[in-house]
């Protein structure tokens, strides 16, 4: 049976888990610098309003953080569960990033996270901030070799045939974790990141700001959100365009298809489509919002440049590869309608993430909670989705438009699936983890809304002596 199928259900299996696990890592990588940069803010000023803020957005961070750890074990045991001949073909690359993400970079993350959770009241003031700026840089450099070999499923380089042909083995380390992908790809996921931690501060605060609760405290965090939010748009919006240009270069079918450009075009016809209805492949196109010359632009930075589509690509992967292309039957092109509005629905959304922070400025401009309408309260608490989906949709897109390759010129995802495994066995263990996870979100959210709808402990009463009038050794330091 059709929905018995091991690729199939292998497929299924690893882009939920994958997906569900990513809605954790943005987060940790955004909040753990949030945090870092919050109790630097306390460090410096003796404030205890940042002290606040620092351990309410820090509890966040760890309910978050113990649970991205969780659901990333899972992906290790599908690599020898039902992708066996992929990690056959790859292990000998893919060992060396992911030893260092493991054995450098998320130790240095979790033996610090640990230090600054316990420290406290054991560490000095300077050294306790240190160790929260450690975990930051750590989970950071995780990200980067993960995405490093990632990037060699995108674009292989650093490595040679073995002789029996059957796996690809590593001669240029560094020529791997300095792939032109990789570098294009970590600014973009680490600014992407930042957009969606800033959605959620945004979203807490403004939950908070509109019941009049810790207003002094959510309005500094509310305005540091909305202008990260403006800023890692930026960052996003200019990496991505460095992204774009790489993409063409070592993958042009995945550019056609984000376009569903089945001939190449130079010029002001080679178009961007904000909009278009046709059929689900794209070979009939019944209406068309075009800007002329932008895909030009976007895949070569000049108008007048020509872009490659579909049907000549595949004439040229066809000649180049004639034995995947019998396995395909002659086309190397993705699933059409995902990649197409993969491309926009991420565009889309983190457009109006940014909006909503441009419209939060505009609002808070003069600082009076009576100055902002409820409508907008609620926009903004329930903004938070928007970079999230966002991201997750840009995943799809560098996952699917990479497709049929599993590995980009070397090996079809078709031919990296464990050979033995029956489908009956794929789908129990896909039934098995979607209970799982399903139990974990609602155990994730739950605490997260628990501690958003808590927030942070309240500042001094009237008797109290301001926060300002203390010194760093005299506010309390216990976070728990």
């Amino acid at each position: 049976m059709e929905w018995l199928d091991p690729l199939l259900l292998a497929r299924w299996q690893f882009g939920l888990t994958t997906l569900y696990h990513f809605l954790f890592v943005p987060l940790t990588l955004g909040m753990s610098f949030t945090v870092a940069i919050f109790q630097t803010a306390w460090f410096r000023t003796a404030n205890v309003a940042w002290l606040h803020l620092t351990r309410f957005f820090g509890r966040i961070f760890l309910i978050n953080f113990a649970m991205g750890v969780v659901t990333g074990i899972v992906q290790e045991f599908q690599f020898g569960m039902n992708w066996s001949d992929y990690s056959r073909f790859v292990g000998d690359v893919f060992g060396a990033p992911l030893a260092f993400e493991g054995l450098m970079a998320f130790f240095f993350e979790a033996t610090f996270i640990g230090l600054w959770i316990f420290g406290w009241d054991r560490l000095s003031k300077g050294l306790h901030l240190a160790t929260i700026w450690i975990a930051a840089i750590g989970a950071t450099l995780s990200a980067y070799f993960i995405i490093a070999a990632n990037a060699f499923m995108q674009n292989p380089v650093g490595y040679q045939m073995a002789a029996d042909g059957r796996r690809a083995e590593m001669t240029d380390f560094v020529g791997v974790i300095t792939n032109p992908v990789a570098l294009a790809a970590f600014p973009h996921t680490i600014f992407a990141s930042w957009m969606f931690t800033a959605g959620v501060i945004i979203s807490v605060s403004a939950w908070q700001l509109a019941r009049g609760r810790n207003v002094e405290m959510m309005r500094s965090s509310l305005r540091f959100g909305l202008w990260a939010m403006i800023i890692a748009f930026a960052g996003t919006f200019f990496s991505g365009d460095q992204l774009s240009l790489v993409m063409v270069k070592t993958q042009p079918m995945k550019m056609a298809a984000a376009e569903a450009m089945f001939d190449s075009a130079c010029g002001a016809d080679a178009s961007f489509s904000i909009f278009t209805l046709g059929t689900p492949d794209g070979t009939s196109e019944l209406f068309s919002i075009r800007i002329p010359y932008l895909l030009a632009f976007l895949s070569h930075h000049d108008f007048s440049a020509c872009v490659e589509g579909i049907n000549d690509l595949n004439a040229e992967f066809s000649a180049r590869w004639p034995e995947q292309a019998a396995q395909v039957d002659g086309s190397f092109a993705p699933v059409l309608w995902i990649t197409y509005w993969a491309f926009r629905w991420m565009i889309g959304l983190g457009g109006l993430a940014v909006l909503v922070a441009v419209a939060g400025l505009w609002f808070t401009r003069k600082g009076a909670k009576s100055d902002v309408p409820a409508w907008a309260w609620r926009l903004a608490a329930w903004s938070f989705p928007l970079s999230l989906l966002a991201i997750l949709v840009g995943w799809i897109f560098t996952e699917m438009g990479r497709q049929p390759w599993i590995v980009f010129s070397l090996l079809l995802t078709q031919n990296g699936v464990s050979p033995t495994v029956p489908g009956w066995t794929v789908l129990i263990s896909l039934v098995a983890f979607t209970a799982i996870y399903a139990t974990l979100a609602i155990v994730e959210i739950g605490l997260i809304v628990k501690t958003a709808r808590k927030g942070p402990d309240p500042l001094p009463g009237p008797d109290d002596p301001h926060p300002s009038a203390l010194s760093v050794e005299d506010t309390p330091t216990t976070v728990y």
